[in-house]
């Protein structure tokens, strides 16, 4: 899974590729406790990745961040969306799942995402 999403990274445009180059990528196989009560997830399979970080939007030089932005990808979630699903190559979910923590890396609310991401659909 951490190949599939690194494969998704090194193929993003130029721009994003240079912005996505500091971020650490962390692939586990359950989020943990803190993040879904933070999140107000009661089922941890609700949460397939998570973007932990300060948004490229909202940087300053002048205020450095106290941790490096993390791409979590949680394995066992995505495992199961992919089952349940049925329609969709394991690789494409983890790509889709990658790219959307970097939106949010971006600067990209949900909404935003949703706009012209139909995943769901």
């Amino acid at each position: 899974m951490e190949a599939m999403a690194r494969a998704t990274i090194a193929a993003l445009p130029a721009p994003f590729a240079a912005g996505a180059s500091g971020i650490v990528l962390r692939v586990e196989e359950w989020p943990d406790e803190d993040m879904l009560r933070d999140l107000g997830i009661d089922d941890p399979l609700e949460l397939t990745g998570l973007y932990d970080g300060i948004p490229m939007t909202e940087k300053s030089f002048s205020d450095p961040a106290p941790w490096p932005d993390t791409v979590w990808l949680f394995r066992r979630p995505i495992l199961a969306e992919w089952r349940d699903r049925g329609d969709v190559e394991i690789a494409d979910l983890v790509a889709h799942v990658t790219v959307h923590e970097l939106a949010h890396h971006f600067g990209w609310s949900d909404e935003d995402i949703a706009v012209i991401d139909r995943w769901w659909e």
